[in-house]
């Protein structure tokens, strides 16, 4: 099941930094954004993570929590995550179970070749765990700022 705008997220158990299993369940009361990104480490992940690290105050300030996923190893996530001073878990999807649940896996081009990966995505979910609003084909510069308005928006509207 592909996850659609109004449609109740799934309830996966994920594995998040620091070695915990949660399920995105755990966060309902607050409202959500869930940012995938092809690969720990790289420039544009880096920069993006970045901006969601120095945005996250204003964030929690919306009552919006940040995780970010991606198909790297819980080490590698661990690494990319001490190393940029993430103030919010990194989730490891190596079995793509939530990648595919928000269909961000796609054919890409990589170096002239024929790949897939993950697309940088982006998804704002309620506090009732509904989503509301996504991202596809993110570009890095302006992202966070557009996702916080919105998390602002939603933090701001009665429930639906």
């Amino acid at each position: 099941m592909t996850v659609s705008i109004g449609d109740t997220i799934p309830n996966l158990d994920l594995t998040a930094t620091g070695g915990r299993s949660v399920k995105l369940s755990e966060y309902q009361g607050k409202h959500l954004v869930l940012y995938f990104y092809p690969k720990a480490s790289t420039p544009g992940c880096t920069q993006e993570g970045q901006n969601f690290r120095d945005a996250a105050e204003a964030f929690a300030a919306a009552n919006t929590v940040i995780l970010g996923a991606s198909r790297d190893s819980l080490k590698a996530q661990e690494t990319f995550k001490a190393k940029q001073g993430f103030n919010f878990d990194l989730l490891s999807d190596q079995d793509e179970a939530l990648c595919r649940a928000f269909d961000v896996i796609k054919p890409k081009k990589m170096f002239g070749k024929d790949t897939v990966g993950v697309e940088r995505s982006t998804f704002l979910i309620d506090a009732a765990g509904v989503l509301r609003q996504e991202w596809r084909g993110v570009k890095v510069k302006g992202h966070v700022e557009e996702v916080l308005a919105a998390a602002r928006s939603l933090a701001t509207s009665p429930p639906a």
